[in-house]
C-alpha cells in the first residue's frame, strides 16, 4: 500500500529536522519520492512582512 507523510514548518531547519527524524525509521528500500515546496505569502496587507511555509510529502510503502 503507498502512503504520505505530510510535513510543514515555518522554518527550513525545522522541516529538515522533522524529516530526518521520520526518514531514519523509514526502510531507504520503501521511499518512492519526495515532493518540497516553499510558499511567501504577506503577513497583512499593511506590512511588508513575509510569512514563510516550507512543505514537503514523503511517498512511500507500507
Amino acid at each position: 500500500m503507498i502512503q504520505v507523510k505530510l510535513f510543514d514548518q515555518e522554518h527550513e531547519k525545522d522541516l529538515e529536522k522533522v524529516m530526518n527524524r521520520f526518514l531514519e525509521r523509514l526502510d531507504e528500500k520503501k521511499l518512492l519520492d519526495i515532493k518540497y515546496n516553499i510558499a511567501a505569502l504577506p503577513e497583512d496587507d499593511e506590512s511588508p512582512e513575509q510569512i514563510y511555509c516550507f512543505s514537503a510529502m514523503v511517498i512511500y510503502r507500507k
